[in-house]
Order: C-alpha cells, then sequence, then structure tokens
C-alpha cells in the first residue's frame, strides 16, 4: 500500500483538464446524474494518467475526432494530451447504444 509519505511529486505530472465547447455542449445534453458520473471519472483518471493504457482508456487508430477514448459505462469521453503544455483536452463525449457510437447527437465512425 503506498502512502502519501512514498508519493513523489517530481514523478507524476498533474495535467490540468480542459473542454472546448463542443465537449461541454455534449455534456449537458446527457442527465445530471450521468454528467456527476462522467466527471468524477475523468476528474479522477485523467489528470494523472490520461496518457497510460488501462482497462478504461486507450489510444485510438488516426481518426479526425481524438487521439484517446476514456470508457465511462456506455460513454465515451473523446480526448487529446499535450504533455508538453500540461494539459488534457476533452473534444467530445458521446455514448454507445449496442455497437454503435454518437457524437455531438449523430452517428460516428471511428
Amino acid at each position: 500500500m503506498c502512502g502519501l509519505a512514498d508519493f513523489d511529486p517530481g514523478v507524476i505530472q498533474v495535467l490540468q483538464i480542459e473542454f472546448i465547447p463542443e465537449a461541454v455542449d455534449d455534456l449537458r445534453s446527457f442527465r445530471k446524474h450521468d454528467q456527476q458520473r462522467i466527471i468524477a471519472v475523468i476528474e479522477s483518471q485523467l489528470p494523472y494518467q490520461a496518457s497510460e493504457p488501462s482497462r478504461n482508456r486507450k489510444r485510438l487508430r488516426p481518426n479526425e475526432l481524438a487521439e484517446w477514448e476514456l470508457r465511462v459505462g456506455d460513454f465515451r469521453v473523446f480526448y487529446d494530451v499535450d504533455e508538453a503544455a500540461g494539459v488534457v483536452r476533452i473534444v467530445a463525449i458521446g455514448y454507445k447504444e449496442g455497437n454503435k457510437l454518437f457524437v455531438h447527437g449523430e452517428e460516428y465512425e471511428l
């Protein structure tokens, strides 16, 4: 178990989270409960390990939307990481219905 006494602040860069206006609109289109859940997962995972693949985070094949995807249940948070600037930029938040992905209210294919 790792406690605060073991924490070395020089090892982990804390990244700033930014939402582009379209991503804010996407988030507002969901129910309040879902918005809170999405924000909680973003705040717990992306400031510290945004560019580390995990069970819920993966690097996407080249596409026009974003480099990374964070899975939050049926929701998908699409983001880019600028390590040099210390920023995670949320560019879209979509949702899955079966095998279909919807982003900005329209079906989207990655």
